[in-house]
């Protein structure tokens, strides 16, 4: 329970009544928004794959994945989703969807070696989404175009959920500010990662940080990504590395930043070979969703995920993700969640 965070002066300003009924009130205009947004149509996501397929999200790479064998396959194993990041690259090839257009999807997945706070459980809700782009597109003005449409779509049900529970005082900034993870390892040289994010944070209220994955001038990553989905490789405009990155807030209610979207432009077959050479996952190239990327059956594309319970967490003021989404926790989390009027579900 050492990395539980306990608010100051927490009050749950919705009783467990409210919060259900404002989860749904969230989710349903936030994933309207998105969609229209985004020109986005649902589609059905698995909760399982195969293994082998190089399908699965790989993540940081070194979470494992919740595994099972399936009897009518001859005990061939499924393992459960980390994420859909590639899965929904292949939807896009499969129902041809057009330029311009793309899917979306309720994911849900289980992540065993996740580390339990506030934050993190292991039951993970995103919608998951993918978006068909043309390779003049692929560059970071279209990635920050698509990025600020997003946090528009989160602003206006931030607005919504404060007209509908008066209670609850909006709190995001009107507009997100971009910086590049180089650029904020030169501005706080001293700190960690986490420590950079929460000042950056802090002073803008809401931040995209590019470039998630590469390594930075002194010899580290800002944080670890698969070398197989988003492009963290290919040089922008600004002449650093990165089409991708993540959509972070300053959350006051816990004081720290707080992770909503992971999200960037893919990979194509020259920034796979190049990811996949730096990762020292070269054996990849054999794999089915690899096999097709390289053999130009897939589209380009944009794509993403967004935390469910945590945006339903940060509108609805809550101080642990239990409050929002039930999963299984410590006992001694739990009493003590009680204690400080957090009770988990």
């Amino acid at each position: 329970m050492s990395k539980l965070i306990i608010p100051k002066n927490y009050e749950a300003l919705l009783d467990m009544k409210q919060t259900e009924q404002g989860i749904k009130l969230i989710k349903e205009f936030f994933q309207q928004n998105l969609s229209t947004e985004l020109r986005l149509r649902r589609v059905t996501a698995p909760l399982f794959v195969l293994q082998g397929l190089g399908i699965n999200d790989d993540l940081n790479g070194v979470e494992r994945p919740v595994t099972f064998p399936i009897k009518d396959l001859g005990d061939a194993r499924a393992e459960v989703v980390h994420s859909l990041a590639k899965w929904k690259r292949l939807t896009l090839a499969e129902y041809q969807v057009e330029l311009g257009h793309g899917v979306y999807t309720d994911m849900n997945a289980i992540r065993a070696d996740e580390e339990l706070d506030n934050l993190h459980s292991l039951y993970v809700d995103q919608w998951d989404w993918e978006a068909v782009i043309s390779k003049e597109q692929r560059t970071l003005a279209f990635l920050k175009n698509v990025v600020e449409r997003i946090y528009a779509a989160i602003l206006r049900t931030e607005y919504l959920t404060c007209e509908t529970y008066p209670q609850l005082r909006p709190f995001l900034p009107e507009k997100i500010h971009f910086i590049h993870s180089e650029e904020l390892l030169q501005m706080y040289p001293d700190k960690t990662p986490k420590e950079r994010e929460d000042a950056i944070c802090r002073k803008y209220g809401a931040v995209f940080i590019i470039g998630i994955g590469g390594e930075l001038s002194n010899g580290e990553k800002h944080d670890g990504r698969a070398p197989d989905y988003d492009d963290w490789s290919t040089v922008a405009e600004n002449g650093l590395a990165g089409l991708n990155g993540d959509i972070l807030i300053w959350y006051p209610v816990l004081e720290r930043s707080f992770e909503l979207s992971s999200m960037g432009i893919r990979v194509d077959k020259e920034s796979l070979l190049r990811q996949l050479k730096i990762a020292g996952k070269e054996e990849r190239k054999q794999l089915f969703f690899h096999q097709q990327l390289l053999s130009d059956k897939l589209p380009l594309s944009i794509g993403g995920g967004i935390g469910q319970s945590r945006l339903c967490m940060v509108l609805l003021h809550k101080g642990h993700i239990g409050e929002i989404q039930a999963s299984i926790w410590p006992d001694d989390m739990r009493q003590e969640c009680a204690r400080m009027g957090m009770p988990l579900i």
